[in-house]
This record gives structure tokens, C-alpha cells and sequence, in this order.
């Protein structure tokens, strides 16, 4: 599941942190795939210049950072009259503008459910039938990784009662071995604040059909790497959390679902929230279609490959049934003892293992934490393919809100912004800070120039996400959609794009190396060891590493065109060149040897297949759509052929020196060498030839 935090999205988005980044990155591969395939040279190079160069663009160039959600002016009071009416006048018309057929919000206060509200469709009748409206008390919307807070609920469970320990190896817990690179051990509380050191896992997150997954083989069955040392580095990790799930079935016995509905659902009155896929038929006719955009037909329910990490079904009452058993409010149900509510909203983790990154917000036990205006709000989004909501309470003014989108609108990222206007708004609204010092670092705290200014050139640089893949093919995608830090020169750092964002952001030193959005109150951090950057934080669960210079877009993009259009040309005119000797009845070069030519002939072809089935196997897998293990072993058969090519290719480079076939020829066989050596090297740094093919 994607989360609202990861944007690139899902501030937020959970999906659209990382989702755009990925996007954005199939658009250039799909233009590469394209080119390779025949599209003229001139694309190739402008393309690869263009994507270079958004990469190293100066400050000055840069677009400028949106304007914050600012605080509605005059007073109001947290009552369902205001709270309706300023929604009602916000969200039918955002929901239009955007292309979103509907949603949902809820909001609790005070021991009890303030307001549901239900806007747009349901269903928009796309397909044929009617329209029917989204019905607050009764449509069901998929929550997506909201549901990560029932698991991290269950774990608690199981903790408050002694059967779980968060600080115990899950070793002890689970029946099948989990891929370690580090001897520190991984626990519970790893998994519930994304510091299980795991790489990201693409394969088998959503489908669609009628078979009901299988935790085990979920998580048993080619599990992602480790690749960071637990508990020092966040990285969202929907298996992290799936495993969280799991070992609250094997401890309890019963299945994750069941465990659920016993011992969450029940006792907080949630009677139309589900675990089950598929959908029970009980509740079938309730569930809201799903849509890229309002005008589109809808998709099917989703499958969420691992349940715990982001299979809930639930209604806006539901949800709010849910907040306000977290807040522990009387005759809500009780999920957990006020002790255990505590430590599960407090953050998780320190500077023993966290370093300096502790400076910045940090995970709660499942919850992120979203203190604005000085208030304590913790809380968590969620996005699938078609529904997008967030989840925030306010554990210390006993107030909760709970908002569900059932389209992505018509630009894909559309329910960021909205999200943050409904989350930000109702914060600014109700709860706007008491005065400056309330949000601390206090708005206009700064650390000195000279110390800002070092601390900026230093951070300066290209980043990857640590939410990214490291073993196999799909480690292209951090080489296509890069963050980059430039030190501007008054020495604020300007992040393209901002973290939690699609857009540029200005940060500022606040305390050193904390850096705080100018005119906002997102906060990231620093760790730093021998005057280098080694990880930058944010938002608790997402960091930025530094990317290796050898995988910047502006050296692997060149080295690719480049490379792909040699071999194009060389295999087109090989073919042409034939002919022409044919009809003009010449012979080839003495010393051109037979098999040589035919094998770097060979090798020239299959590099360029082998380039375009990578760019349409990366948009088919980021399109959540399977690719059979067969045929990536088949793909990675074809580039091992242009691989060992290079050996006939250096022969053919020999023969044409010693029999002195003139410069053309002699520089022919040459560059033919250099791409396909171009392309080797490509081939070995991103993993397309890596013995796991498990994405």
C-alpha cells in the first residue's frame, strides 16, 4: 500500500510520496522505450539533456514554492454547525475541480462523533444504471495504509496482555526465516516505526479477482532484502507492517482478520469495517466504486496482497467509532488501557540509534507524528490505486478527523492538496497556536549565517528515497527520480521536489541541522559523521540518502541514449550496408571475420531488445500489473547476450587495426564496442542482471 506520507506523494500522500517519483520515472522510460524502438536520435539526446538538466538547475531557475494553507482568519467554535458548514463549503467544489467522484469526512470531539458527512458519488453511473450519491452513514471506502494503525492496535493488544514484547527478536514469534544483512536483531517495535531495514516490495501489493490472499506466503514467499541496519534508517515498509499482522495471527492463534474483528471491531462498535477480501456479500452493496478520475469507468475491488498493511474496509461512522477508542473516550470502547494509548501515540524511538534524525518528528507505534500550531496530532494516510484518505486525533483535546477520497482526479496527485487544505484548515481553524512560541522551534528561529551557510553547502546534492529497491532491476527508478538539495545563497536549502511534496520547497536552518519550510511548519533532520550528510528525515518514516554519483541522471541518462542510438544506427546499417555491397557486388574488408561480425550483430540487437522490454517491464510492474519470473529471466538471457558481446565486438575492433581498414570502419567498430560496454556497465549497476528478479 501506498502511504499518504510518502509522497513524491500518498504530505503527504501515502502512495503520494513515492508515487510521483515513480511516475515520473515511467514517463521517461516509457519516451526511452520509444527512442530505442526507432523514434529519431534528436529525441533521445533532448530528452536525456532535458532530464539532466531539471536534475542540476540552479536555484534561481526554479519554480517557486507554493503558498502555504494559511489560517482561516477570525474564531470558531469546534461545533457540528461550523464544522459542516465550512466543509460544505469546501469540499463539493474541490471534488468537481479535481475530478473526484466523491468522498467522506468524519469528525469526532469531546467523547463523541461530531459529524459525518458524505459528498459527490458513490457510484457516478459510468457504465450505465444511475448515479448514487456517497451516503455518509453508509458507503464504504478502503482506507488503504490507514489500516496499519488496527495492526499496530492488535500488537498493543498482545503487548498490554505479555504475549508480545516490542523489544524482543521477531525470530521468536514467526515459523520462517527472514532475510538479515545485520546481526542487531529486528522487533516489533522496528516494524511498527518502518526501521526493519527492508527494501521496497512492488510485486503482489494490489490485484484484482476473487482468491482471498494468504499472509504467510505473502511474507514467506521471496521476502524483500534487508538493506539498512534496524533501527537506523526509516523506510516505510508495507512489509514491515504485514509482518506486524502476521505474528499477531500466530500468536493469537486465530486468523489476522478474525483477530481484528473480535478484538477491535467489536469493541468499538465498528459493525461495517472488514478485513475479508473479497468484500463479504454482506457489505458489497455498500462499497463505493473506485476511480482514477469522476469521468473515468470505475476499477474493480482491490486485492491488497499483504491484509494487516492495507485491506480495511470501513464507513466514515466506523472510522470515527475507531478514533475515539484511540482517544479513549468514555462508552467509546475500550481497545486499549489509557497507559497503553500513551506509549502507542508517544514517538518510539531516539538517538540511540537514530542519530541526529531524531531531531526531527519521529514515528509513534504505528502512528506518524503531525503536530501543527503546537498541538499533539498524530496520524496516518492511506492510498490504493483509487481511494485516498488520512486519519489525524488529537490525543490531548480529544479531537479526531477522518477523511476518504474514492478517485486519484485528474492530474493523479489531486488528493494531496486537498487532503492537507481539509487536514491543515481544520488544525488552523480550531486549533491555530496560542502565539509564535507554541510551535518550536519558535517561526524566525534561525542558526547563525556563517554556521547555516556551511551547514547548507554540505547538504547540498543529488538523494535517493530509502523507500526504494536495491537488489533488483527496479533500483532504476532512484537513478530517474532523484531529490535535489541546492544550498541557495542565503543559505536556505531549497528540496526539489519537497519532501511529502510534488512541488519545490524552501527549508531553513532552525537549530542545527534541523531545517524547518520557510512560511510552513514541515521539519526534517540531519545525521552527519565526518562533515558529510549520511540521511535526511522527514515526516518519521521516509529519508533521503545520498545518491551515488555515479547514478545521477546527468551520467547514466547520457551514457544510455547515447549508447541505445549507436546500436540502433549500427544494427539499421549493417543490414543497408549489406545491400549496397550486394548490388554494387563488393566483399567485405580482409581480416572482417564471419563469426565475430555475426556475434557483435547479435549482441548489438539483443542489447537494444533487451533495453526496450526493461522500459516496458518497469511501466508494467509500477502499473501493479504481474511480470512473470520466466520472463524476467528471459529479458535478463537477452542483455547477458549484449553483455558477452563485448568479446566479438573488441575482435572485430582488432581485426579492422591490424588489416588498416580506415578511420570510418575502425571508429564504427569502436563506438559499437563503447555501447555495448555503455550498456554492460548500466546493466550491472541497476541490477538488471541480479540474481533476485523478485520486485
Amino acid at each position: 500500500m501506498f502511504s499518504s506520507h510518502d509522497h513524491t506523494p500518498t504530505g503527504r500522500p501515502d502512495a503520494v510520496r513515492r508515487r510521483p517519483r515513480a511516475l515520473a520515472a515511467l514517463g521517461v522510460l516509457a519516451a526511452l522505450a520509444v527512442t530505442i524502438a526507432g523514434a529519431p536520435a534528436a529525441a533521445a539526446t533532448t530528452a536525456a539533456a532535458t532530464t539532466a538538466a531539471a536534475a542540476t538547475r540552479t536555484a534561481a531557475e526554479q519554480p517557486a514554492p507554493p503558498p502555504p494553507v494559511t489560517a482561516p482568519a477570525g474564531e470558531h467554535t469546534l461545533n457540528k454547525s461550523d464544522v459542516d458548514a465550512w466543509l460544505d463549503g469546501l469540499l463539493p467544489a474541490a471534488l468537481d475541480s479535481a475530478g473526484i467522484a466523491g468522498g467522506v469526512v468524519s469528525v469526532v470531539h469531546d467523547g463523541e462523533i461530531l459529524t459525518t458527512r458524505g459528498y459527490g458519488h458513490a457510484d457516478t453511473g459510468t457504465t450505465g444504471g444511475e448515479a448514487v450519491p456517497v451516503d455518509a452513514e453508509q458507503t464504504l471506502f478502503r482506507p488503504g495504509s490507514v489500516s496499519k494503525l488496527f495492526t499496530a492496535t492488535a500488537v498493543m493488544q498482545l503487548v498490554e496482555s505479555g504475549d508480545l514484547d516490542l523489544d524482543a527478536d521477531i525470530a521468536e514469534y514467526l515459523d520462517f526465516d527472514v532475510p538479515r544483512r545485520f546481526d542487531e536483531p529486528i522487533t516489533l517495535r522496528n516494524l511498527l516505526t518502518h526501521t526493519a531495514g527492508f527494501e521496497e516490495r512492488v510485486g503482489g501489493l494490489i490485484g484484482f479477482g476473487d482468491e482471498t490472499p494468504v499472509l504467510r506466503d505473502a511474507l514467506a514467499v521471496d521476502p524483500p532484502e534487508q538493506v539498512y541496519a534496524p533501527g537506523t534508517v526509516p523506510a516505510y515498509s508495507n512489509h514491515g507492517n504485514a509482518l506486524a499482522g502476521y505474528i499477531v495471527e500466530r500468536v493469537s492463534g486465530v486468523p489476522f482478520e478474525e483477530y481484528v474483528e473480535r478484538n477491535i471491531f467489536e469493541p468499538a462498535g465498528m459493525t461495517s469495517s472488514t478485513f475479508v477480501q473479497p468484500l463479504p456479500a454482506a457489505l458489497q452493496d455498500r462499497m463505493s466504486r473506485g476511480y482514477v478520475t469522476s469521468a473515468d469507468a470505475p476499477g474493480q475491488f482491490e486485492i491488497v496482497g499483504g491484509p494487516p498493511a492495507g485491506a480495511l474496509t470501513s464507513s466514515a461512522p466506523d472510522m470515527a467509532r475507531f478514533m475515539l477508542a484511540q482517544l479513549g473516550a468514555p462508552g467509546a470502547g475500550t481497545i486499549l488501557e489509557p497507559e497503553t494509548l500513551d506509549l502507542m501515540h508517544a514517538p518510539a524511538l531516539d538517538e540511540s540509534t537514530l542519530g541526529g534524525l531524531a531531531a526531527a518528528p519521529r514515528m509513534a507505534l504505528g502512528f506518524f507524528d503531525e503536530s501543527r500550531n503546537g498541538h499533539t496530532i498524530v496520524g496516518h494516510g492511506g492510498d490504493t490505486q483509487f481511494f485516498h484518505s488520512h486519519l489525524q486525533i488529537y490525543p490531548d483535546e480529544g479531537t479526531g478527523v477522518f477523511i476518504s477520497l474514492n478517485s486519484s482526479g485528474t492530474d493523479g496527485y489531486a488528493t494531496l492538496p486537498l487532503r492537507e487544505a481539509v487536514l491543515q484548515g481544520f488544525t488552523d481553524r480550531y486549533f491555530p497556536a496560542d502565539d509564535a512560541a507554541a510551535i518550536t522551534p519558535a517561526p524566525g528561529t534561525t542558526v547563525d549565517e556563517a554556521t547555516a551557510r556551511e551547514h547548507a553547502a554540505l547538504a547540498e546534492g543529488s538523494y535517493i528515497s530509502s523507500r526504494g529497491v536495491q537488489s533488483n532491476f527496479l533500483a532504476v527508478l532512484d537513478v530517474l527520480s532523484p531529490t535535489q538539495v541546492t544550498a541557495r545563497e542565503d543559505s536556505r536549502l531549497l528540496i526539489t521536489p519537497g519532501p511529502g511534496s510534488t512541488t519545490p520547497a524552501l527549508y531553513e536552518e532552525v537549530e542545527p541541522w534541523v531545517w524547518r519550510e520557510v512560511d510552513g511548519q514541515r521539519t526534517l533532520a540531519m545525521r552527519v559523521a565526518d562533515d558529510q550528510v549520511q540521511a535526511i528525515v522527514y515526516e518519521g518514516a521516509f529519508t533521503m540518502l545520498p545518491a551515488q554519483p555515479e547514478r545521477a541522471p546527468g551520467v547514466v541518462l547520457p551514457v544510455l541514449a547515447v549508447s541505445a542510438l549507436i546500436l540502433l544506427v549500427a544494427a539499421v546499417a549493417w543490414p543497408v550496408g549489406a545491400i549496397r555491397r550486394r548490388v554494387r557486388k563488393q566483399s567485405l574488408p580482409q581480416g572482417t571475420g564471419r563469426v565475430t561480425r555475426i556475434l557483435t550483430k547479435i549482441a548489438a540487437v539483443a542489447t537494444v531488445l533487451a533495453l526496450v522490454g526493461w522500459a516496458v517491464t518497469v511501466q508494467t510492474v509500477m502499473g501493479l500489473q504481474d511480470v512473470p519470473e520466466s520472463s524476467l529471466r528471459q529479458l535478463q538471457a537477452v542483455q547477458a547476450i549484449g553483455v558477452l558481446g563485448i568479446v566479438p565486438a573488441v575482435l572485430q575492433v582488432v581485426g579492422a587495426v591490424r588489416h588498416r581498414h580506415g578511420w570510418r570502419r575502425i571508429a564504427g567498430t569502436v563506438l559499437v564496442v563503447l555501447a555495448l560496454a555503455g550498456v554492460a556497465w548500466l546493466a550491472f549497476e541497476l541490477r538488471l542482471l541480479a540474481p533476485s528478479v523478485s520486485y
